[in-house]
């Protein structure tokens, strides 16, 4: 890839994708607040949405932080602390990411064959309901062969490349040509998390944004039963 494609890619693309999520989680915050929420079809079928959601939302917490982990902490640090190479990959990467992973898999893959199988849930579904499960499904398979396919790449280390470059990101001095040499399946993941960021604001995933605070400072609702009549 030329230099200039790798920058649109490698540069201008994160950017992009951040100020779209920026920009949008804004404008949702300010003039369309109401319409922030989860849309829940539980009332259509509950207990593949149960399942599936638990095991999503409690692999992809796992997910995200140890991302955030494994971006923010140098190489450097670990070392230092005398954790080594082998030790960190196999019990943060393959071990713990593995497993979130394969949660958020799971999860992702009930709610995703639920929505598109159960006749009630699909006709209620937007088409950005049913891309965002299908571009979950994507980026999480796309996750879980990054980490899996370890094995395969023992020359590339992501924390000395790929982490370091989302980190000059966000000092605004990106290291673009880091990425050269990151295998496809990283690439392709890196390429897909972004879209999802960019997309994020508009779409339902926004909710997970927003804590309902009102719900525990609101005065209690008192729902009383009708009397029947001639009692």
């Amino acid at each position: 890839m030329s230099d200039f494609g790798s920058i649109l890619l490698w540069v201008v693309y994160p950017y992009a994708m951040l100020i779209s999520f920026v920009v949008g989680l804004f404008v949702r915050l300010t003039w369309f607040r109401g319409g922030i929420t989860a849309v829940s079809s539980e009332m259509l079928e509950k207990r593949k949405l149960m399942i599936g959601s638990i095991l999503f939302h409690v692999g992809i917490i796992l997910a995200f932080f140890g991302h955030i982990l494994g971006i923010l902490i140098p190489k450097a640090w670990t070392d230092a602390l005398g954790i080594s190479d082998s030790m960190y990959h196999l019990v943060g990467s393959l071990m713990m990411g593995t497993g979130a992973g394969a949660l958020a898999l799971a999860g992702i893959t009930i709610l995703t064959y639920r929505r598109f199988t159960n006749a009630r849930v699909f006709l209620t579904s937007s088409f950005s309901d049913l891309m965002v499960n299908v571009a979950l499904w994507i980026t999480i398979i796309l996750g879980l062969a990054s980490t899996l396919s370890g094995p395969f790449f023992p020359h590339f280390d992501y924390r000395t490349t790929l982490s370091v470059w989302a980190r000059s990101l966000f000092i605004l001095q990106p290291q673009w040509r880091l990425m050269a040499n990151v295998p496809l399946v990283y690439k392709i993941h890196v390429i897909c998390g972004f879209a999802i960021f960019g997309f994020f604001p508009y779409t339902r995933l926004v909710h997970a944004m927003f804590m309902p605070w009102q719900y525990i400072f609101r005065r209690y609702i008192v729902y009383r039963r009708k009397p029947r009549v001639g009692r």
